[in-house]
């Protein structure tokens, strides 16, 4: 299948990238290289552009002949959102309507679309920190979207615009609903590289070897087992596969949503202890208020994927994770600038 890979050359789409080329789809990456790294894809793959191009994306889509579409491209910093939020609806939200069009206009039929758990907000019935143990429920596809800051905003706001399409076009559509993306591929030579770093897996690893002062724990009165918040972790390569096999999944009219992450919650505090056991090295670490938009708990009930589409997740446990992204760091300390 031809295909047009927005934003390929982040961290989850340079993964995904790697795996399309390997089941034998034709790539086309389109980024702007603002987040993304050139070195994270072959070069014969890569056009550098923006979204806001259309004219240019137009083009792309007519003389590669796609077939299909896997969007990416999006910022992603829940704080930043909160703080920024014109700029947040201006790229997830006006540049991924463009492009939507953009794939009407030329007969694309096959979508899919990074979205997040993040359109869940707080969850009142099946996510919530509900169980008598104080430990987060699952949540399903079946939770009420209720987004508790701008970034979750957009990306709900584009799934009901997917499903507009899907409603009145020859189109469909897959939303993946990811957790947190965490881990690094199992050869060391694609992982996480972000400039600002704000992700707690690879800021726990420059604590432990110097690179920064300190880890900070925002948030230690949340309603959860130790007080700080609790996030289910997906390695980037299981997430990767949920793209294709989605892919397989999509006719005309589809309206599929997944959550993407592995059924278990691990919290800030774990992920450090954790984290100490895989690099034998101490994590410095200093304790804040919480972020602005940051909800208690998020940990996914996966079932839907596993059976529709026969999705698992080969790394099922926080540790198996964190020993693939401490390889990647301890040999590209500075990422893809080494």
């Amino acid at each position: 299948m031809r295909i047009l890979v927005t934003g390929g050359a982040g961290y989850i789409g340079s993964h995904t990238v790697r795996q399309l080329l390997v089941t034998g789809h034709e790539v086309t990456v389109y980024d702007s290289l603002e987040h993304g790294h050139r070195q994270a894809v072959p070069a014969a793959n890569l056009v550098v552009g923006d979204l806001r191009d259309i004219d240019h994306v137009d083009n792309l889509l007519l003389v590669n002949r796609i077939e299909a579409v896997i969007h990416f491209a999006a910022l992603a910093h829940v704080g930043e959102s909160v703080t920024s939020p014109a700029k947040y609806y201006t790229n997830n939200l006006l540049y991924s309507l463009l492009l939507l069009d953009r794939c009407r206009r030329n007969g694309i039929q096959k979508f899919v679309f990074s979205s997040t758990c993040a359109t869940y907000g707080v969850p009142e019935g099946s996510g919530g920190i509900t169980s008598p143990t104080g430990n987060p429920v699952p949540i399903t596809e079946g939770e009420k979207q209720n987004p508790v800051n701008p970034y979750g905003n957009t990306k709900l706001a584009f799934e009901r615009a997917l499903a507009d399409y899907a409603g009145a076009y020859p189109f469909g559509f897959c939303a993946l609903r990811y957790f947190n993306a965490a881990g690094a591929a199992e050869d060391g030579t694609l992982g996480e590289d972000h400039n600002p770093e704000t992700h707690l897996i690879p800021l726990v690893f420059q604590a432990a070897t110097g690179k920064i002062p300190h880890v900070t724990v925002f948030g230690t009165d949340y309603p959860t087992p130790d007080g700080t918040c609790v996030r289910d972790y997906i390695h980037v390569d299981d997430l990767a596969r949920a793209h294709i096999l989605a892919l397989g999944k999509i006719v005309p009219g589809s309206k599929f949503a997944y959550n993407v992450g592995i059924g278990r919650g691990y919290s800030v505090r774990e992920v450090i202890a954790v984290a100490e056991e895989v690099t034998g090295l101490k994590v410095p670490v200093k304790e804040g208020p919480r972020r602005a938009g940051d909800p208690p708990a998020l940990v996914a009930d996966a079932s839907k994927i596993r059976k529709e589409l026969g999705w698992s997740a080969k790394y099922n446990n926080l540790r198996a994770i964190l020993e693939t992204a401490w390889r990647w760091h301890k040999s590209h300390p500075n990422g893809f600038a080494e």
